[in-house]
């Protein structure tokens, strides 16, 4: 089998149903989450799984799901059967719960940062939050129903875990977090809240 076809050489790709431009708006979206994906994987070496095993089985679950988010949004058939559903949001929320448990309490503005782990994390998270972007163009500019909204909620929740876990992954190996200098005090709550910033 040979790694390269030379049928992108163009600057077309195949989706599954149909051939489009690689700057396509569906393929910046499922391409981020690509990119998503390897930085998450990159995490994953970076957790000392005698310390954060519940952590990496949420990854790999995580790393799963968003293959099937890059399957869902390559297909373009008339008939389609998405794989992605709520299940995987609600759980992450779950998980969320109780990581945002752990770390000492918030009261300002974090940097992005502490121990290697948490600093891909954080990665991870932008990197989400451009995808989440990018889901939202594509679906400016598609018709109602071909795109899977479930994809939009699942990264839109993502972020959130990933801020969860950036924290665990200091707090565990008593990293401190780095507090935004110039941040006021703005978590009431001390941070205890589901992060839902929608930013």
């Amino acid at each position: 089998m040979n790694l390269y076809t030379r049928t992108g050489d163009k600057g077309k790709t195949s989706l599954i149903g149909g051939r489009v431009d690689k700057d396509d708006a569906r393929i910046e979206a499922y391409g981020t989450i690509d990119e998503l994906n390897s930085f998450i994987g990159k995490a994953m070496t970076e957790l000392d799984g005698s310390i954060f095993e519940d952590l990496l089985v949420d990854l790999e679950n995580i790393q799963n799901e968003l293959f099937d988010c890059g399957g869902d949004l390559a297909n373009v058939m008339k008939e389609r059967h998405y794989k992605m559903t709520d299940e995987p949001i609600e759980v992450m929320e779950q998980r969320i719960d109780v990581l945002m448990e752990e770390p000492p309490m918030l009261e300002k503005f974090i940097l992005p940062g502490g121990s290697p782990a948490a600093a891909t994390l954080h990665i991870a998270r932008t990197i989400t939050r451009r995808a989440e972007r990018q889901m939202v163009t594509l679906l400016k500019q598609t018709e109602e129903g071909d795109v899977p909204l479930v994809v939009q909620r699942y990264l839109n929740r993502l972020s959130d875990y990933l801020f969860a876990a950036a924290r665990v992954a200091n707090s565990r190996v008593n990293v401190p977090d780095v507090e935004y200098a110039r941040s006021a005090k703005v978590f009431k709550d001390g941070g205890r809240a589901k992060k839902k910033d929608d930013n």
